[in-house]
């Protein structure tokens, strides 16, 4: 419940790299979401290259922040793989939040930045990393250590709380 609770978007990191095996927590724990008739859609691209980092801002207007991580995780869905028409997309989220909760628990910052489904950032993501066909990028997560300190939000609100009808 910390986690979940102490997550917050971080978007100023320290120039301290990410060991590679909190890397492998995230994504074991990207894996370990729930998903819609098991079809476990997702594939994802660790970014660690600088040279790349870089170039998302170029056309993801929210993105500035990647210039400072040490990583990016991009989430994705192979449609191959999909039975059941756009479940993925709650799959990938899922995946997504996960990442983002492990990341508060290892003491790193993330931040969720949306793709999927502005057509032009997608486009031009997959041009970026070589993506096939089959694959669409749902979003990319911004990964450092904080270089800023946010407390919890407080985002309860019982005004959209509805019981049995609206």
């Amino acid at each position: 419940m910390n986690a979940i609770f102490k997550r917050r978007s971080i978007r100023k990191y320290t120039d301290q790299v990410i060991p590679e095996e909190h890397i492998e927590q995230l994504l074991r724990a990207a894996m370990a979401a729930p998903s819609a008739w098991n079809q476990q859609p997702w594939h994802f691209v660790v970014i660690d290259h600088k040279k790349i980092l870089n170039e998302i801002p170029k056309f993801h207007p929210y993105s500035k922040m990647l210039t400072e991580a040490s990583h990016a995780i991009v989430v994705c869905c192979d449609v191959n793989t999909e039975r059941y028409n756009e479940f993925w997309v709650q799959d990938c989220a899922a995946a997504t939040q996960n990442i983002l909760l492990m990341a508060t628990e290892l003491g790193i910052g993330s931040v969720w930045l949306g793709l999927y489904p502005n057509q032009e950032r997608v486009q031009k993501l997959k041009e970026l990393l070589g993506l096939p066909d089959n694959i669409i990028p749902f979003c990319i997560i911004s990964l450092g250590y904080p270089a800023e300190s946010k407390g919890p939000a407080n985002r309860f609100d019982a005004g959209r709380i509805h019981r049995n009808k609206w």
